[in-house]
């Protein structure tokens, strides 16, 4: 069953990359205090994520900050070393956690796993944005179909206006 607006961010173990490789990581650590931002891409390196989905995030990522948002993160069905390469790849410094749910356990506990094995993806996260505040989600915005829209981070900042 999908996560809805009032419920807790699921507490699952994945992974960032850390000064000595990959780093195991709770969602509940990572996204379960102050306010945070996550948005999930159905992969690394793909076309709409590279050329639209990361690169408003990066680009507004300040304007984001300043309305009080304590942590902007991404995430995808992809490992460690993908979400690292990509990030950097990306130009996202600081600005953006890079999460990789590898084994798509997040993605199955927030009940948005998309099937993408028609483009030879296998199960992947369905696109979409969260505002998590002390990780209760209070805004879950996800794509009814292709494209980037109410996922966008220019949705996002007019959500937090």
């Amino acid at each position: 069953m999908t996560v809805k607006v009032g419920d807790a961010i699921p507490n699952v173990e994945i992974h960032t990359m850390g000064a000595e490789g990959p780093k195991k990581i709770s969602t509940g650590e990572s996204l379960g205090s102050g306010k945070v931002v996550l948005f999930a891409v159905p992969g690394a390196f793909t076309p709409g994520c590279s050329k639209v989905h990361l690169p408003g995030y990066v680009q507004d990522a300040q304007q984001l900050l300043d309305k009080g948002v304590g942590t902007i993160a991404c995430v995808a069905v992809n490992d460690a070393f993908v979400m690292s390469a990509w990030g950097e790849a990306q130009g996202v410094g600081d600005s953006i956690l890079m999460l990789a749910d590898g084994n798509g356990l997040f993605t199955e506990a927030m009940g948005l796993v998309m099937d993408g094995s028609g483009f030879g993806l296998g199960s992947r996260s369905q696109r979409y944005a969260a505002v998590i505040e002390d990780g209760v989600i209070t805004q879950l915005l996800v794509e009814p179909k292709g494209g980037v829209d109410v996922s966008a981070c220019s949705n996002i900042l007019k959500l937090l206006a």
